[in-house]
C-alpha cells in the first residue's frame, strides 16, 4: 500500500517487506521534512518510482519476489531512473553481500539495526547530490532544446539532427566505443550546432551560396556554442565536438585550422556523419545524393587529404541499407531539423572506397582520456 507524507526537503522511496521497519523509516524521515511513499516489496517499488520520480530509494536487500538486488540492478539499467540513488537496508554484514550489492549498482548501505543520525546523514548526503544532478541534467535539456529550436527555424530540412545521433552511435558501436564515448557522440549529434541560435535568418536560411563575409559570420556559430555549453561541466567531453566539427586533417577546416590529430577523435566521428547526412538529404540548394554517391564525394574528400578515411570506411561499412533505415527509424520521431551547410562545402571526384575497419577498432578503445 502506498501512502504519502507532506514535507520538501527531498522525496524518499521505501522498500521493505516489514511493516515496522516501513514505519519507523517514515517517521524518522517524515520528522525532519522528507516526503515519504513506501511498498512493501520490490515489484511495487517499480511502479512507485515510475509514478513518484523519488530523490531516493531505501530498499531491503531480503524481500519477496523482486529483492533489493535486483530492484538496483534494474533502476541503474533503465535511462531514466539510473541517477536516482539507491541504498541498500541489509542485516547481512559480510562481505559477499556488500560486493553484491555494489555489483548491482547500489550507491550506499545501511545495516539493520538502524540507526536514525546515520540515516539522516546518508539520505541529507544522496538526496543533495542527486539535486545537484537533476539540475545538470535540466541544462543540458536546456541546452538540447536549444538545438532543436534552432533547426526548427528552417522546416526544409527534417530529422538533421536525429539522423546524426543514430548513424554516430551505430558507427560507434561498430568501432568498439564504451556507453560514456556512446552518450557523448550522442549529444554531440545533438548540439554540435547549437550555436547557429546566435546566426542571422537571413545567413541561416539563405538560398543561396554565402558570399565571403556571410560565411565568416556562420562560421561563428561553433565559437557561439561552446560559450552557451562553457559553464556545463557535464558537457564536457561534448564541447570539443561542438568547436572542432568543422575542421579538416589538412588545416582547411575552421575555427583554429586544426590538423590531423590535433583535431579530436570525436570531432571527426561528427564531422563525417555531418557531411554524409548533409549529403543525403534534400536541401534548397542542391537534391540528396544517394549513400553511394555520398561515400563517393567523401572518399575524393579523403583522397585529398581532408576528411579522415578510417571513419569514413567505417560508415561505409555499416552498409547503405542500414544507413537508410537508421534515417527512417530517425525520421520517424517527427522532430523538425535543420543543416545549412554553405554550397562550397564538398567537391565531387567519384573514387573507389577502400581499407578495412578492423585497425581502427583496435585503436580506439577510447576517444575520451
Amino acid at each position: 500500500m502506498l501512502y504519502l507524507s507532506s514535507g520538501s526537503a527531498g522525496r524518499i522511496l521505501i522498500a521493505d517487506d516489514s511493516a515496522t521497519t516501513r514505519a519507523l523509516l517514515d517517521r524518522v524521515l517524515t520528522a525532519r521534512g522528507f516526503e515519504v511513499c513506501a511498498v512493501a516489496d520490490g515489484d511495487a517499488a517499480l511502479t512507485a518510482v515510475a509514478h513518484e520520480r523519488p530523490d531516493l530509494v531505501l530498499a531491503d536487500v531480503v524481500m519477496p519476489g523482486l529483492d533489493g538486488y535486483e530492484l538496483c540492478r534494474r533502476l541503474k539499467a533503465d535511462p531514466d531512473t539510473r541517477l536516482t540513488p539507491v541504498v541498500l537496508v541489509t542485516g547481512l554484514g559480510d562481505r559477499e553481500s556488500r560486493i553484491a550489492g555494489l555489483e548491482a549498482g547500489a550507491d550506499d548501505f545501511l545495516t539493520k539495526p538502524l540507526d536514525s543520525h546515520e540515516l539522516l546523514a546518508r539520505v541529507r548526503s544522496l538526496v543533495r547530490l542527486k539535486r545537484y544532478t537533476d539540475a545538470l541534467e535540466t541544462a543540458d535539456a536546456l541546452i538540447r532544446s536549444l538545438a532543436l529550436a534552432v533547426e526548427a527555424r528552417d522546416p526544409n530540412v527534417v530529422g538533421h539532427c536525429e539522423r546524426m545521433a543514430a548513424y554516430v552511435t551505430w558507427l560507434g558501436r561498430r568501432l568498439g566505443l564504451c556507453d560514456h564515448d556512446l552518450t557523448v557522440l550522442e549529444q554531440g549529434a545533438y548540439l554540435h550546432d547549437v550555436g547557429k541560435i546566435g546566426i542571422p535568418d537571413a545567413i541561416l536560411m539563405k538560398r543561396g551560396r554565402l558570399m565571403p563575409a556571410e560565411f565568416e559570420i556562420m562560421k561563428t556559430h561553433v565559437l557561439i556554442g561552446e560559450r552557451l555549453c562553457a559553464g556545463l561541466h557535464s558537457l564536457s567531453d561534448v564541447k570539443p565536438i561542438i568547436r572542432c566539427h568543422h575542421e579538416r586533417i589538412d588545416g582547411s577546416g575552421y575555427p583554429e585550422g586544426l590538423t590531423g590529430a590535433g583535431i579530436p577523435l570525436s570531432a571527426q566521428l561528427i564531422s563525417v556523419v555531418d557531411v554524409y547526412d548533409a549529403l543525403t538529404t534534400e536541401r534548397p540548394y542542391k537534391g540528396a545524393l544517394t549513400p553511394r554517391q555520398a561515400f563517393d564525394e567523401l572518399q575524393a574528400d579523403v583522397d585529398r587529404g581532408r576528411m579522415p578515411g578510417e571513419f569514413v570506411t567505417a560508415l561505409a561499412d555499416v552498409g547503405e541499407e542500414t544507413l537508410v533505415e537508421l534515417a527512417r527509424a530517425a525520421e520517424a520521431t517527427g522532430t523538425p531539423a535543420v543543416e545549412t551547410q554553405p554550397a562550397q562545402a564538398v567537391e565531387t571526384q567519384p573514387t573507389q572506397m577502400s581499407s578495412p575497419t578492423e585497425p581502427v577498432v583496435a585503436a580506439l578503445p577510447r576517444l575520451f582520456a
